[in-house]
């Protein structure tokens, strides 16, 4: 199924730290580079993953515009991760408690919530596949020691 959608705007990444993610742990050099990577994600890279993206996802323009709604898609946050030389991300989702909280009228079941989640951390990963390998060329200053064994 493909979602026929207006893509949104790429998020603005904001000075923060990583490691207080729970989903993220960045060891070493703390530059993580989002200037750079705000550039690439408004000079293309974030519509191209976005296209593929919503070529794949199993939901309609409602689900979508829920995660519009909560204003999911700016609250991406990408980083350069220099020591595993990647592109690390954390991606929005829907918090366990929704129905307590009343996150959203139009969320009313746990499928709704998963798909979801799931779908903006496939968007999310395809977001840094796409960064990685089309637009970073950034040396990596970490080398693997010479004694690692051949397999």
């Amino acid at each position: 199924m493909t979602l026929d959608v207006q893509r949104p705007d790429p998020p603005e990444l904001e000075a923060f730290d990583p490691n207080e993610y729970e989903d993220a742990e960045v060891v070493g050099e703390t530059d993580y580079r989002r200037e750079e990577l705000e550039q690439f994600l408004a000079d293309g890279a974030w519509e191209r993953a976005f296209r593929q993206w919503a070529a794949d996802v199993e939901f309609d323009e409602e689900v979508f515009d829920i995660m519009r709604d909560l204003e999911m898609f700016q609250r991406f946050d990408f980083f350069w991760d220099s020591h595993a030389d990647r592109v690390g991300y954390h991606a929005p989702g829907i918090p366990e408690d929704w129905k307590e909280r009343e996150y959203h009228p139009d969320i009313d079941s746990w499928h709704i919530t998963s798909m979801i989640n799931a779908s903006l951390t496939e968007l999310g990963q395809l977001v840094c596949e796409t960064l990685k390998d089309d637009y970073i060329d950034w040396e990596t200053e970490y080398e693997a020691p010479d004694d690692l064994p051949d397999f």
